[in-house]
């Protein structure tokens, strides 16, 4: 914190010496509509407020992964109330205490000694509506998100991947990595997913959101397409991303009848 702004920051030991990096965090959490994703994409997403499962935002560095993470838990926080639990290495949004209107109340963690998985299991004990771990990156980690995902809980995550494929994958491998077998990570990533998203920006001084999605039905007792590939282990997804991102913009329904 400087002059009562807060930076992130990053200390690099270089050839020539030791070299800093801040990174000058916002002030507030944007409002999710302000973030330039398209109308009928914002309106899905808002609309998952009452599910349960995990909306998994992807993408590099720097592109805005925590902020639309971020933003959207307060909009959920917003529309319905409830407690939300973060855990996040640094903890980067304002999102700490009551939102707008007193509904919603979030508590802001990072994780004890660095364990990501003792302390989402800890978490668990607070029982909140909505959970958001602010990365995916050890295998305890994405075991722990899993079994969040499919025991009633709203999960925010984000992890580093080139696309949607991928991003699966690496939450998957990580999984396996633990005590958990491969098998029943793509069951539980299947059972538990609403959605996966992959972020990049554009742009030199208003940078907007490119995005690319992947949705389920957020209605379990239906039948599913995208969770029967998933839970197969052959993520052939070309088909149901294009599928989805050329039906949603024209505001058609996306989940075929099974």
């Amino acid at each position: 914190m400087y002059d009562n702004i807060f930076y992130r920051v990053e200390r690099t030991v270089a050839l020539y010496g030791v070299q800093y990096c801040a990174r000058k965090i916002p002030e507030r959490v944007p409002e999710f509509n302000t973030l330039g994703f398209p109308g009928e994409l914002t309106k899905l997403l808002l609309s998952l407020s009452n599910a349960s499962g995990l909306i998994l935002w992807s993408g590099p560095t720097g592109s805005g992964k925590t902020t639309s993470i971020s933003a959207l838990l307060r909009e959920f926080l917003i529309l319905e109330g409830g407690f939300a639990y973060t855990i996040e290495d640094p903890t980067e949004m304002p999102l700490d205490g009551s939102q707008k209107g007193g509904l919603g109340l979030c508590k802001q963690t990072q994780p004890a000694g660095g364990n990501w998985g003792a302390s989402l299991k800890s978490a668990l004990r607070s029982k909140p509506r909505y959970i958001l771990v602010g990365e995916i990156r050890t295998p305890d980690t994405a075991s722990e998100v899993l079994r969040a995902a499919t025991s009633g809980h709203l999960v925010l995550s984000s992890i580093h991947a080139n696309n949607i494929t991928d991003a699966i994958y690496s939450v998957v491998k990580y999984a396996a990595s633990s005590e958990m077998s491969e098998e029943l990570a793509f069951d539980l990533f299947s059972r538990g997913m609403l959605g996966v998203m992959h972020q990049t920006l554009f742009g030199i001084r208003n940078r907007k959101p490119s995005t690319s999605y992947l949705f389920t039905n957020p209605d379990t007792t239906k039948g599913d397409p995208v969770r029967g590939i998933i839970k197969s282990g052959k993520l052939n997804l070309a088909t149901s991303i294009e599928m989805q991102m050329t039906r949603l913009p024209r505001g058609m329904n996306i989940f075929p009848e099974v």
